[in-house]
Formats: C-alpha cells, structure tokens, sequence
C-alpha cells in the first residue's frame, strides 16, 4: 500500500550507527531450522495479500503453483525453504485486516471463489504478524525512532515463530524518488535500513530507492547480508526483455518503442504522481538501452483508469528497419492482473535470498536479474538471466 512522506529532519550519516545496537544476527534467539519468515512492506496491499493466499492454497493442495519458476525442476534440489514452511508479517499503514482484502480481490477476480474461504485462519495467522508502518501523517517520529521500532517488530517476529531467518520483502506502492540532498530517509530505505540492522537480507520489488544509497549498500555488506532488486519485472517489461534481444538478434534496427499503461487500483494512484512515475519507467527504458545498445525514440505513459481495479493493459508499438530500409511496425498487447504476475515471482524471490542467506551469500544478487526490471548487474536479456538463474539454483544445492 502506499506509503506516505516523511517530514524533514536531519539525517545521520550512518543510520546503522545510531541509537540501540542491532538486535540480533540471523541467529538470534533460538530457532526452527525448518521455518522461514517473510516480512512484507505493504503487507495488506494487493501483491502480498495474493502471496499468503497463494502460498496457503499451494501448500494446502488446492492450486498447482503455477507461475512459480522455484517449482519447476531445475530447483528441486537447491535446498529452497518448502511454501509450507514459510511464515508471513510485515508493516503497513492500511488497515483493512487480510480476510477482508482477499474478499475484495474475489470480488475483484484476482483471487479464484471460494479460496479468501478456505484459506482464512492462514491469512488471519497472517493479519495477526502486521505491525504498523510509517511515517504516517502526523508522525513526529524521526528516523532514528522508526528504524529502532521497524527492526524491533522483526526480530520479535523471528523470535515469536524461533525462524531460522527472516527475509524482507519490499510490495509496497511506488514512491518518488527523493531529491538530492533530502534531509530524511526514503520510506523505503528506513525499512531496508531496519532489515539490515535486525540482520535480515532485503528484497526490493518496487522501483523505490530501498537500498540504492552509497551508505546503505556499504552497510549490507558491511553486514554480510544477500539482497536483491529493483522492481519486479511482470508484464510489459518482461515482454521487452523478450523482442529487444530477437531484434539485436536479427540485425534489425529499431526506430523508436513507445509505450502506455493503463491500471487503476493503488499502483494507478501511486502511479499518477509524475514522479514516482519517473521512478518506475527508469527501468523501463533501461531494458531496451541496455539490450539494444541506446534508448530508441519513444516514451512510456502511465495512466491512472481506477475502473480497471488491479488490471492492467500494457501497449507497446515498436518502430524498426528491415532489408533494404523496408519500415516495419510491430504492436503489442499485454493484458493481466499484475498481482497475479508478481505473486509466484515474489514467494520464488523469498525462497531463494533465504537459502542464499542460509548458504552464507552476501552482497548483491546480480543472478537474480531474471525478476527485476533494474537488476544488480548482468544483462537485462530474459533468455541470459534464466541461464544465469539456473546456474544460481545449481550453486544453492548442498556441497557433497
């Protein structure tokens, strides 16, 4: 869900190294080493409530795990935490309890009838582990306060269920990227600040700024931690991932990519304000300059259509010279509900940091780029990041 401003203050220049030591490492407390915890930022929003829900019904039997590429062979033997030993919590400010938000996606069609029903006591297990987020409007709490309060909820978390570790995971809605020099810390990177400082590895799968600061990136690996990000790649980007390559491929030269979004529900409303906007389609168009070479002609508009609820319908018309300077158009359509797309993507996330973690990986994870539109280095060419996944499965396999 959205997560509003902060207020101005002065920043420290080292978050990690103010107020209280960090809570624990990731063996802090005793543990179940068969358990591990996921903790949402946005926990009651759209993509996380469809996660513990599909979670539940795979782990209950009543839905194939479709969508999960952590189910297929290639990562059965990578010693990946089962969906059944996963346990979820998390921050946000909405609150509209779990049962309820699976109820309005039914009605919505994100979720299949019936199951909101069948999985209750998961999701209300679930509603149980969500604290309060912030900053909220009127909240005269500084960083420093909500870093210390944010990282207290997941240790008490980790040591509440004795997990093994605890993976955060960023679903909340787009934030604008801070401007230079703000006084205060991103909503998103005080979160990523206390998942490093409860010694917890970090998932970012929004476009916000998270991790991305010189002193938070110097302080995960200072920690020892894995993480991952940015944005989750669903729908139009993945497409993108997909034909800019066959283009190179073919020695076809592209002219311009245009494209337009139109989505409602809360990434629609987020998504109206122009800059967070310019957040997301930053990755976007790093896609194609990436895999083309240079960024082709041609912009990505974002419109806000509240009717659409948590549908989307992405276009892309893409402009390219053939043999002998023949011009050549091709369009696209994709249409689909973009919880439903990131859902799988955000539990195979989860499964996999966690074992990396298990496995003593730190630092960023750059053979995860299969999942983000902005990943941590490597190509941004689909078929080279499912190689680079696969590859990453065989090195989570237990030595013998």
């Amino acid at each position: 869900m959205p997560q509003e401003s902060a207020p101005h203050a002065s920043p420290s220049t080292d978050p990690l190294a103010t107020g209280s030591p960090a809570p624990g490492d990731p063996g802090h407390g005793p543990h179940h080493p068969e358990r591990t915890g996921v903790w949402f930022i946005g926990a009651r929003g759209s993509v996380a409530t469809t996660a513990v829900a599909g979670c539940a019904a795979i782990t209950a039997g009543l839905h194939p795990p479709t969508g999960m590429v952590t189910e297929t062979p290639p990562f059965a033997a990578a010693g990946l935490p089962a969906p059944g030993a996963l346990v979820f919590g998390g921050h946000d400010i909405a609150c509209v309890p779990l049962p309820k938000r699976a109820e309005e996606l039914t009605t919505a069609g994100v979720l299949p009838p019936g199951l909101a029903r069948a999985v209750r006591a998961d999701l209300t297990a679930a509603d149980a582990e969500i604290r309060p987020g912030g900053p909220q409007s009127g909240d005269t709490r500084g960083d420093e306060e909500l870093i210390a309060a944010f990282a207290a909820d997941i240790v008490a978390f980790r040591d509440r269920h004795r997990l093994a570790r605890v993976v955060v995971v960023n679903v909340s809605s787009t934030e604008p990227l801070p401007a230079p020099g703000a006084a205060r810390l991103a909503p998103s990177s005080l979160y990523a600040t206390a998942a490093i400082r409860a010694g917890c590895p970090f998932v970012n799968f929004t476009p916000s700024t998270g991790l991305n600061t010189p002193g938070l990136l110097a302080a995960v690996a200072a920690r020892g931690l894995p993480h991952a990000g940015r944005d989750g790649k669903t729908g139009q980007t993945l497409l993108r991932s997909v034909l800019a390559p066959m283009f190179v491929q073919r020695a076809l030269t592209v002219r311009a990519w245009s494209g337009t979004n139109l989505l409602g529900g809360g990434d629609g409303a987020a998504l109206a304000d122009p800059a967070a906007a310019a957040a997301k389609n930053a990755g976007k168009e790093r896609v194609l300059a990436d895999v083309l070479g240079t960024a082709p002609e041609g912009e990505v508009h974002i419109d806000d259509v509240p009717a659409l609820g948590d549908w989307k319908t992405a276009w892309d018309h893409i402009a390219f010279d053939g043999f002998l300077g023949s011009r050549m158009i091709l369009q696209t359509i994709w249409q689909g509900c973009d919880s439903a797309l990131a859902a799988p993507l955000v539990l195979d996330l989860a499964r996999l940091v966690a074992r990396a973690h298990e496995r003593g990986l730190s630092g960023p994870l750059p053979q995860l780029g299969f999942y983000f539109k902005d990943p941590d280095g490597g190509s941004s060419a689909l078929a080279e990041q499912f190689t680079e996944l696969l590859s990453f499965a065989d090195t989570l396999r237990d030595p013998r």
